[in-house]
């Protein structure tokens, strides 16, 4: 009975072991996964970001299915249970979600890209260009730096959450703080180029500039307090 309960343990370390190997192995990134992409046969490639996302610009071959419609579901159940899929978003989170829930509805092998379109973009990997909107260049952005007090340039998207947080403080700042500094707001779904030059791949980033140049920078939330404590410095 003693050898039958140690063949069990080690049963029971093995089989843990393997569960997290396969879940590693399913969470890639941009690289990772743009490979195993191009090396799969029969994979569908699910794009999960909101129709507007997917219009400024979305990986070759992708299918759009908005995990916040509400009905993402339902379209899924469109996809073939028996072959991969491989799903993506903006930064991640939704992505991941999506995943989960196609794991939870039966579906065998589902890989998920680590970073979404930002690291993607940032890795200068190929993609479909359906917007002709630049967005504000690297020169224009330099220009707009230049200025007599401080500048908090704020890195955002609609569908980030800790973005939501922020703005409603960063809006108060805007207006209380005119005389020492200039707030300026950038759309990131919108400046895709700029971002990928500035090295943003992820969401939030706020940049403090002093004279031209970075004093500061955060990714993530951030409190009104911790911005404040830098804009005195």
């Amino acid at each position: 009975m003693y050898k039958n309960l140690i063949v069990l343990f080690f049963l029971i370390v093995l089989t843990g072991c393997g569960k997290a190997q396969n879940s590693r192995e399913s969470n890639l990134s941009a690289t990772e996964f743009s490979k195993k992409l191009n090396q799969t046969k029969d994979a569908q490639l699910v794009d999960v970001r909101t129709s507007g996302e997917f219009r400024n610009g979305h990986l070759k071959n992708a299918m759009n299915i908005d995990w916040t419609g509400g009905d993402f579901a339902e379209k899924a159940k469109a996809l073939d249970k028996d072959k991969p899929v491989f799903v993506y978003c903006m930064s991640g989170p939704r992505s991941s979600a999506a995943a989960e829930k196609l794991t939870e509805m039966g579906f065998k092998n589902v890989y998920k890209m680590q970073g979404g379109m930002m690291k993607w973009r940032n890795a200068s990997l190929p993609e479909i260009k359906a917007s002709t909107s630049a967005g504000m260049s690297l020169a224009q952005y330099n220009e707009m730096l230049k200025s007599d007090t401080a500048v908090l340039v704020d890195f955002y998207a609609e569908w980030c959450a800790p973005c939501k947080k922020m703005e409603p403080y960063l809006k108060k700042m805007a207006s209380e703080m005119q005389d020492k500094l200039k707030i300026v707001r950038i759309n990131a779904d919108e400046n895709t180029e700029l971002c990928k030059e500035l090295n943003v791949s992820a969401l939030p980033v706020l940049k403090l500039y002093k004279n031209d140049k970075v004093a500061w920078e955060n990714l993530g939330f951030v409190t009104e307090e911790e911005v404040k404590k830098h804009i005195s410095k």
